[in-house]
């Protein structure tokens, strides 16, 4: 499943035949990835993985180790260096999650992590990575814009 901003665009990279393709909900970060989530639980069982597209450094293998994690977590986070995170995972839906955070700041990972860890639900992180925001980020780590 793949979920676009604004439009849904038929000539990028991910052919229409092998992905299907969705708008983003109206809404904060939270609403949007509580959508998603819903959306994807909706069509299958799970577990479910949402990684976002600002992650230069994420790996087919950190990918993998992510759905792994499900097999014996609720949850698998991996953070982003900024205090948010890259992807989050969740073996079944659970919106709470998404309430009561401040999206785009540096606590939400913080703020996730307590959620998860008030209701007792089990967490495996992920390596820290750099999530990339602004063109500086990008610089930061020597990296050549394309």
């Amino acid at each position: 499943m793949l979920f676009y901003s604004s439009f849904i665009d038929g000539q990028d990279d991910w052919p229409a035949a092998d992905f299907d393709k969705y708008l983003q909900a109206s809404g904060d970060l939270g609403v949007r990835m509580e959508t998603a989530f819903e959306q994807a639980f909706s069509e299958q069982q799970g577990p479910v993985l949402i990684i976002g597209s600002d992650c230069a450094q994420l790996t087919a293998q950190i990918i993998q180790e992510g759905i792994d994690a499900l097999e014996e977590h609720d949850f698998v986070i991996g953070p982003a260096e900024d205090g948010g995170y890259y992807l989050l995972g969740m073996r079944a839906f659970h919106p709470e999650v998404f309430k009561g955070i401040a999206w785009s700041t540096e606590t939400v990972f913080e703020q996730t992590n307590t959620i998860i860890a008030n209701k007792d639900w089990t967490l495996k992180l992920l390596p820290t990575l750099s999530d990339i925001d602004y063109e500086e980020d990008w610089e930061k780590h020597g990296w050549e814009i394309p």
